[in-house]
């Protein structure tokens, strides 16, 4: 076992030992304000037990710590060791979540009216990053799990046509693995857009202990990807918006990069997240496998305890390593009343009453997220809600309803065309007043609000895209089936808000 070494940590709590007196932020000083301001001893002894040994590590830039903009000492070192870990040539620490290094690695690669070929269900923070370069984005709409319904990302063959159709492109951006826990295997999408020589950017916030034992799958980084951005806060062991970028190879220019991370993260940023990072990657280093065993057995334990039950709670299934190459976060439990009886938020709500809290909840799935070193004891708190569930259901006699489902929501056919480039420039409609026609109408007029169908969650018209034939077919199909739209004020979809074609908003995306 190799000893624990965590440079970021040693030196904050270095500087809480050196017994000095601080005069610099932040305000709290080291603690001290919590120790000082309250008479009351239930008050002051549960505040010195929840944040004063966290305020004894929050400082600032000093000479003692470092500088996560210009680091020169222990921030240099602890990203270098996270380079080693994670199998990158340059790791950033980021404090802003995933959602700094989206918009960091977007501003880096492209300029106002540039194209970025970008999967259609991305996170928010990418349309985000979009805005802010004032880029165009070509959107590709992804591949839907035939037995889950569940969108996970375009095909090879979408990702080469969009560069040929676009070979301008500045870049591609994919989301994998999804929310869900499912994704593909990435090696076919990297050497499809490097003999472009263009760089592949990979949004994979799920991801972070990708690559950490040989029953987890791999990270996109090893699959050669040249930028991927990792949520170390969801998955390893460290504080909420504690996040990784990850670069290799000589498509994305560090010094850019630098600039646009210090245009968008704070001046001031969170040590005790940096530390939690920095732990983190020194418990894999010293623990390797070891550290993710018991979580990986646990699950393995409820799965075979849910096969062997007789009840409507099961594990959503999917077609791992078929057609669409698939694999599967052993990390996740995906759960589904299979009687139809209950919707995915029913059943979160269910679990949350007997004490086991999900991480989300979608029309008909709950998913359940497996942290580092989660024991038995949890398992057998999940597995004893779950009983406790069957027999109010039991009890109550419930009746099963009929209901849409996702799965019967994939059924129809999904649009798989490569959007044309839909402008993101902040300016672009600032002064336009859009109008309400009927959808059957709206052919080849410029959408004005952004149209998601749940299930499955897939934005099927941005703001500022041209609504094709195709599209129009589609939501009609879609709302057929019963399904609900987020973004559109029409839920039904038998209107949409249009910009007119006379204000000439067409051209401006025709350049």
């Amino acid at each position: 076992m190799k000893p624990f070494n965590a440079p970021i940590y040693n030196a904050l709590v270095r500087h809480a030992h050196s017994n000095s007196i601080g005069f610099h932020v932040p305000g709290h000083h080291g603690g001290q304000a919590l120790r000082q301001s309250f008479g009351s001893e239930q008050i002051k002894n549960d505040l010195m037990e929840y944040f004063y040994n966290i305020m004894r590590l929050d400082v600032t830039e000093l000479t003692s710590t470092d500088d996560l903009h210009h680091p020169e000492a222990s921030i240099k070192e602890a990203q270098q060791m996270a380079a080693n870990t994670f199998g990158s040539e340059d790791t950033f620490f980021l404090v802003g979540g995933s959602t700094s290094g989206n918009i960091a690695l977007l501003l880096t690669v492209c300029e106002p009216d540039d194209i970025v070929i970008v999967q259609r269900n991305v996170h928010k923070s990418i349309l985000n990053g979009l805005k802010l370069a004032g880029a165009k984005a070509v959107f590709l709409t992804p591949q839907v799990e035939p037995i889950s319904g569940i969108a996970t990302i375009p095909t090879v063959q979408q990702v080469e046509d969009a560069l040929v159709l676009y070979p301008e492109a500045k870049a591609v951006f994919l989301s994998n693995p999804n929310y869900y826990g499912m994704g593909v295997k990435l090696r076919p999408y990297v050497e499809a857009v490097h003999r472009k020589n263009k760089p592949i950017l990979i949004d994979e916030a799920h991801g972070a202990h990708f690559g950490m034992h040989h029953l987890l799958p791999q990270s996109a980084i090893s699959e050669g990807a040249d930028a991927v951005v990792q949520s170390a806060h969801k998955t390893l062991p460290a504080l909420t918006m504690g996040a990784m970028l990850h670069i290799q190879g000589n498509r994305i220019s560090r010094e850019i990069l630098r600039q646009s991370l210090a245009m968008i993260q704070s001046s001031s940023p969170s040590f005790p997240i940096l530390a939690s990072m920095d732990i983190s990657r020194a418990m894999i280093d010293t623990l390797g496998e070891s550290m993710f065993q018991q979580s990986l057995d646990s699950a393995a334990a409820f799965r075979r305890w849910l096969s062997e039950q007789q009840t409507n709670v099961t594990e959503m299934n999917i077609q791992a390593d078929g057609e669409l190459n698939l694999y599967f976060d052993p990390l996740r439990i995906v759960l589904q009343d299979g009687s139809g009886v209950r919707t995915g938020y029913e059943l979160q709500k269910q679990l949350e009453r007997h004490g086991c809290f999900a991480e989300m909840a979608d029309p008909q799935y709950v998913v359940l997220i497996l942290g580092i070193q989660t024991s038995m004891m949890d398992i057998q708190r999940l597995q004893q809600a779950i009983e406790e569930m069957v027999r109010e259901e039991n009890r109550e006699a419930i009746v099963p309803v009929r209901r849409v489902t996702i799965s019967s929501i994939a059924s129809v056919s999904v649009n798989t065309s490569i959007s044309e480039p839909v402008s993101f420039a902040r300016g672009k409609f600032k002064n336009e007043t859009s109008e309400r026609i009927q959808l059957h109408d709206a052919e080849h007029h410029i959408s004005a609000e952004m149209v998601t169908p749940y299930p499955p969650g897939i934005a099927v018209l941005y703001p500022g895209e041209i609504i094709t034939p195709e599209m129009i077919k589609h939501l009609q199909q879609l709302s057929s089936a019963g399904t609900k739209f987020q973004g559109a004020v029409d839920l039904k979809m038998k209107t949409i808000a249009v910009y007119p074609k006379s204000t000439g908003m067409r051209d401006a995306f025709d350049e």
